[in-house]
C-alpha cells in the first residue's frame, strides 16, 4: 500500500512538473505577440502619446511616405503628392489618397496611426479616430528625421542602420566628386515648376541635402545670400547667370514653361556650354525620405562621375 501511495506521489509530481514546463514555454511564445499588439510611449513635439507598438494601418497627411516604406510598415493612406509620386508608385497602387479634410474616408480606413505636418487641419477630430503625430517641416534635418519617424514606428534600430550606410555612401562619393570636378567648384540646384524658376538653399529636398551636406560641395555665394535661410529663391530669367554655380542640378517638371532654355542669356551661362547642367525629373524631387534619397545620390553620382 505505502509503494503504492508512492508511486501515485512521484506520478502527480512529473504531471505537475509536465504542466508548470509547457506553461512557461507558451508564455514566452506568447510575450512577443502581446507586446507588438501593446503600445509604446512617443515623445512627440506636443509631448508624449501612446502609439501602436507595430502598428499595421498607417495614413500619412504631408509626405514622410519613403521613410515609412523603407521601415516596412503598412501604409492604407496617403495625401495627392505621395499618390502621385513616381518614385512610389508600385508601393502607393492600391493605397487610397486622402487629405485632412476627408474624415469619413479616414474613418473607413481604419488607421492605428495617422502621420502629417504640424499644420494640417482638424488636428483633434483626426486624435479622435487614431493617435495622430505632426512634425514642423524643418525642424530637425533630414536624417534626425528619419530617426524619429524611426522611433514612432517602434523601428529605431533599423532607422539608424539606414541613416549610418546612407552617410558613409554619400560622403565617400562626395569626396570622389571633389577630387574630379575641384574643391572649389561650386554647384547650383535649381527647379522649374509651372511658369517660375527657382534656386535652393542646402536643406529643401531635390538633392540639396545630398550635395551639400553630406558631399560638402560648394553652394555659389549669390545663392547663399538669399536661399540659405528662407530654403528657396525665385528667378527671373535674366538673373540665371548670377544664381548659377559651374555645375547646375535643374530639376524639371513635365509641364514646366521651360523657354527660358531657349533664350541667349541661358545658353551663355559656362554650365551650360561646358555640359555641365544635369536634368532631374522635378516629380518626386520635393521629398527627402530614404527611397527618394537614394534615387538622388545614383542620379548624382550618375551625373558627376558617369557611374
Amino acid at each position: 500500500m505505502k509503494k503504492l501511495l508512492l508511486t501515485f506521489i512521484v506520478l502527480l509530481v512529473l504531471i505537475i512538473s509536465a504542466c508548470g514546463t509547457d506553461t512557461s514555454k507558451e508564455k514566452d511564445t506568447a510575450a512577443p505577440d502581446d507586446k507588438k499588439s501593446g503600445t509604446i510611449t512617443y515623445q512627440s513635439e506636443n509631448g508624449p502619446i501612446e502609439v501602436p507598438a507595430d502598428p499595421q494601418r498607417v495614413i500619412l497627411l504631408s509626405g514622410f511616405t519613403g521613410n515609412v516604406i523603407d521601415l516596412g510598415v503598412n501604409v492604407v493612406g496617403v495625401d495627392v503628392w505621395s499618390k502621385n509620386n513616381p518614385t512610389f508608385e508600385k508601393e502607393m497602387k492600391d493605397v487610397a489618397e486622402v487629405s485632412d479634410e476627408d474624415l469619413e474616408k479616414i474613418i473607413e480606413l481604419e488607421p492605428d496611426l495617422i502621420i502629417g505636418l504640424s499644420n494640417i487641419k482638424n488636428l483633434d477630430k483626426l486624435s479622435e479616430i487614431a493617435p495622430t503625430v505632426t512634425y514642423t517641416w524643418g525642424k530637425v534635418d533630414y536624417l534626425t528625421q528619419h530617426l524619429e519617424i524611426g522611433k514612432l514606428l517602434n523601428k529605431e534600430k533599423e532607422a539608424q542602420s539606414w541613416i549610418d550606410e546612407f552617410k558613409k555612401e554619400a560622403e565617400a562619393a562626395g569626396e570622389e566628386i571633389r577630387a574630379k570636378i575641384g574643391e572649389d567648384a561650386t554647384v547650383s540646384v535649381m527647379e522649374s515648376y509651372g511658369k517660375d524658376l527657382y534656386v535652393f538653399g542646402s536643406n529643401w529636398a531635390r538633392g540639396t541635402e545630398i550635395l551639400y551636406q553630406a558631399m560638402k560641395l560648394n553652394m555659389p555665394e549669390k545663392v547663399k545670400e538669399v536661399a540659405e535661410e528662407s530654403g528657396y529663391f525665385t528667378l527671373s530669367a535674366e538673373v540665371i547667370p548670377e544664381y548659377a554655380g559651374d555645375y547646375v542640378i535643374l530639376s524639371k517638371y513635365s509641364d514646366a514653361d521651360t523657354s527660358f532654355q531657349e533664350t541667349e542669356t541661358y545658353k551663355n551661362i559656362p554650365a551650360v556650354k561646358n555640359n555641365r547642367v544635369f536634368e532631374m525629373n522635378g516629380q518626386g524631387a520635393s521629398f527627402s525620405d530614404p527611397v527618394t534619397l537614394e534615387k538622388q545620390l545614383e542620379f548624382i553620382k550618375k551625373s558627376f562621375l558617369g557611374n
